[in-house]
């Protein structure tokens, strides 16, 4: 029997999505809901949902002085972390909509996506990238003001007035709450398309709250797991899966620094779920096989030997492959290789899942061989975006398993 607590929050109790915030704030207020590289300092803090809670009120300050309108467009452009989080709550429990963009994207592409929807408050990572993208943003710009995460305001602008974030001196006022209606527009993701200039996705409150809850009629998340951030919380796979899913279950989630130092967060953080690209799981599988290649003969074989046992092993528990004597070594080779590498990657990793590209059958192999449970999805920005995914106790790795409910 597990000891896992679960304290799921379901749709019909929070409605929207900030609607899920407030019920989590109310049920976890001082529970830790996120972890942060803190620079100055040099260390990791801790954010309770409270302290979220005093953010997202200082936002709904700053935006109310913009003289927004439900239904008005805000965009975002940060890096993972809790001031993404404060930001989008505060906007959505004003009843605004809010633009996702990729802090890496191209100058005319987030300027287009700032005239297509007709973007009025803008919140970037720095002054530096509002040099940037400044030059292709018109002057008649529906943009009435940005907002600098970083820094200090230097360069003046023709376009609208640029404000740097600070602090609220004093404590911040209530929080404010639109009642919204499930079906009320929430967001409008764009996407790259095939062809042509990036195509805005318009998703609903309902849309995503629903595919967050039948992903979690798929898989088991509890209360006490630790999500691992580092893909983009602009892409709908991890604004999901790593952001309203915690949520909901009141799991903590830790924002990584950056991809170089994930190895190094991995270890450090201890995180029990993450949730990848193949790229990511396939730069882990090259660090292991250089390893193993500037090694000795009887190491690789040991190894190799650990990754077939273990894949073996899985066959045999999933109930397509039969027992075999060589299962026997499995406890012996787990010990001597398949613990050390789950160690590394902190040792109480227990779900890890892969989308937004085929994962190699290799790569899937050695993970699963050495005893990490990695789960492959399938999904689109337009669907919210899971479609399937492969369950704990019926996975083959080589698909993208079993369709949510709801798909036909």
């Amino acid at each position: 029997m597990s000891n896992h607590r679960e304290d799921i929050i379901y749709t019909g109790e929070a409605k929207s999505l900030h609607g899920l915030f407030r019920v989590r704030l109310s049920r976890s207020r001082h529970k830790i809901a996120y972890q942060q590289f803190n620079k100055e300092r040099r260390e990791w803090q801790s954010y309770s949902w409270g302290e979220i809670a005093e953010r997202v009120a200082a936002w709904q300050e700053r935006l109310r002085q913009q003289s927004l309108n439900s239904g008005d467009r805000v965009a975002v452009s940060l890096r993972n972390g809790v001031e993404w989080i404060a930001f989008e709550q505060a906007a959505l429990a004003l009843g605004l909509v809010v633009i996702p963009l990729y802090t890496d994207d191209r100058a005319d592409n987030i300027a287009y996506i700032i005239e297509d929807a007709a973007v009025k408050c803008l919140l970037l990572q720095d002054e530096a990238r509002w040099r940037r993208i400044a030059p292709s943003i018109p002057e008649n710009s529906p943009l009435q003001a940005v907002f600098l995460q970083e820094g200090e305001v230097t360069t003046e602008s023709n376009i609208c007035p640029i404000y740097p974030v600070k602090e609220f001196d004093s404590p911040p006022p209530p929080l404010t709450h639109f009642s919204a209606s499930p079906n009320t527009l929430a967001t409008i993701v764009y996407t790259s398309g095939t062809t042509g200039r990036p195509k805005g996705v318009m998703l609903s409150h309902a849309n995503i709250l629903e595919n967050v809850h039948v992903s979690l009629t798929m898989l088991s998340i509890y209360a006490d797991d630790l999500f691992l951030s580092f893909l983009p919380i602009s892409h709908m796979l991890e604004r999901m899966g790593g952001y309203y899913l915690p949520m909901m279950t009141g799991s903590s989630v830790a924002f990584s620094r950056s991809i170089p130092q994930l190895a190094e967060d991995i270890s450090t953080l201890q995180p029990t779920i993450m949730i990848a690209v193949p790229r990511i799981f396939e730069r882990i599988f090259g660090r292991i096989q250089s390893r193993l290649d500037a090694g000795s003969f009887i190491k690789k074989s040991l190894f190799q030997a650990a990754v077939s046992v273990g894949w073996s092993r899985f066959l045999y528990q999933q109930g397509r492959g039969s027992w075999r004597p060589t299962l026997l070594a499995h406890p012996l080779l787990d010990r001597l290789v398949g613990s050390k590498v789950r160690a590394q990657l902190g040792g109480k990793l227990r779900l890890t899942v892969s989308g937004g590209a085929p994962l190699s059958a290799d790569v899937a192999r050695l993970f699963t061989g050495l005893g990490i449970t990695l789960l492959q999805g399938y999904g689109l920005t337009e669907t919210s975006p899971v479609i399937s995914v492969n369950l704990p106790h019926a996975n083959r790795p080589q698909t993208v398993g079993r369709p949510v409910a709801g798909i036909k």
